[in-house]
C-alpha cells in the first residue's frame, strides 16, 4: 500500500474545522438564526485552551459547552474562538482554539462533525500527567485516531453534575446531540470513513 505523504487526513480534518468557524463566525455577527444551536465537545488539555482554575478543576480532560441561550461575546479567530458563558451562575471566558475541538453537534437540524485530537496539539503537563499515569492505564491516542465517544456530556448552568447520554436514541430530547445515523435524513460524519483501512 503506497504511504500517504499528501496526508488527506489531516487535509480533511481541517477543512471540516472550517465549517466550523464559518458557522461560528456567522453565530457572531448575526446571531443563532431559527431553531439553529451549538453543542461543542472540547478536548481541554489541549494546548490553547483558556480556563479559569475552576473550569479546569471540573473539567480536566474535556467539556462540552453549549451556544443557545446564554453565552455572549463570542468572537471568532483564525485559530481559536472566544465565548462567554455562565457555569452554575457564575460567568466564564473560555478561549477555545479550533484544534481542541473533538465534536460539533447542531441538533435542530441533525447535523454534526467528529474530530481526532492530533496527540502534539496537546500541553506538556497532559502529555506528562498521561505518562505519569503508570502501566495500568491506556496507552496515549495515536495521532489520526480518534478517542472514544465521551460517555456524559455537561450543560452550562449544572457544571458539576453530569448528564447521561440516553441508551436508547429514539427517547432523546430535542437538545440532546444527534446519534451517529439520526433518522430525520443528517448524519455525523466520521473521519474514519476517509482513512485508508
Amino acid at each position: 500500500m503506497a504511504t500517504d505523504y499528501i496526508r488527506y487526513d489531516i487535509l480533511t480534518q481541517e477543512a471540516l474545522r472550517g465549517v466550523v468557524r464559518t458557522v461560528l463566525a456567522d453565530a457572531a455577527a448575526k446571531g443563532l438564526p431559527g431553531e439553529h444551536h451549538f453543542f461543542i465537545n472540547i478536548d481541554t488539555r489541549t494546548t490553547g485552551v483558556k480556563l479559569s482554575p475552576r473550569l479546569a478543576a471540573q473539567y480536566p480532560e474535556e467539556m462540552t459547552i453549549v451556544l443557545q441561550h446564554q453565552f455572549w461575546d463570542l468572537s471568532v479567530h483564525d485559530d481559536v474562538f472566544e465565548v462567554g458563558l455562565s457555569f452554575n451562575g457564575i460567568p466564564e471566558r473560555l478561549v477555545v482554539p479550533f484544534a481542541a475541538i473533538k465534536g460539533f453537534f447542531d441538533p435542530s437540524v441533525q447535523f454534526g462533525l467528529q474530530f481526532a485530537i492530533e496527540a502534539e496539539h496537546k500541553s506538556e503537563e497532559a502529555e506528562t500527567a498521561e505518562a505519569l499515569d503508570g502501566a495500568d492505564s491506556e496507552p496515549p491516542a495515536k495521532a489520526g485516531k480518534e478517542r472514544p465517544p465521551a460517555r456524559h456530556r455537561r450543560v452550562p448552568g449544572r457544571a458539576s453534575e453530569p448528564v447521561p447520554t440516553p441508551a436508547n436514541p429514539a427517547a432523546q430530547s430535542q437538545t440532546d446531540p444527534p446519534p451517529d445515523r439520526p433518522e430525520g435524513g443528517g448524519e455525523v460524519v466520521r473521519l474514519d470513513r476517509f482513512r485508508k483501512k
